[in-house]
């Protein structure tokens, strides 16, 4: 399988770029991988609440998901003081 743009493939592209450009999915991303104990429990998370496609039509998959926020930026649980 050939790279797209440092990506597995197009949809993986696609969807890590709605999750981390558009503000508020971004703002969703980080809340929930704050409240995640794993990657795969915020892809899950994030399932529940994102549509069934992005604007472009490409499919919000547990892979995709999971494959972006292990990709750009999941740092777990935060402890509240």
């Amino acid at each position: 399988m050939s790279e797209y743009n440092g990506h597995p493939s197009r949809a993986h592209w696609n969807v890590s770029l709605w999750l981390y450009n558009t503000e508020p999915l971004y703002r969703l991303v980080q809340d929930v991988c704050r409240r995640s104990p794993d990657a795969s429990a915020a892809a899950r998370a994030l399932l529940a609440t994102l549509p069934s496609k992005t604007p472009d039509g490409y499919a919000y998959t547990f892979e995709t998901v999971r494959a972006a926020i292990e990709d750009e930026s999941f740092s777990g649980p935060v402890d509240s003081e």
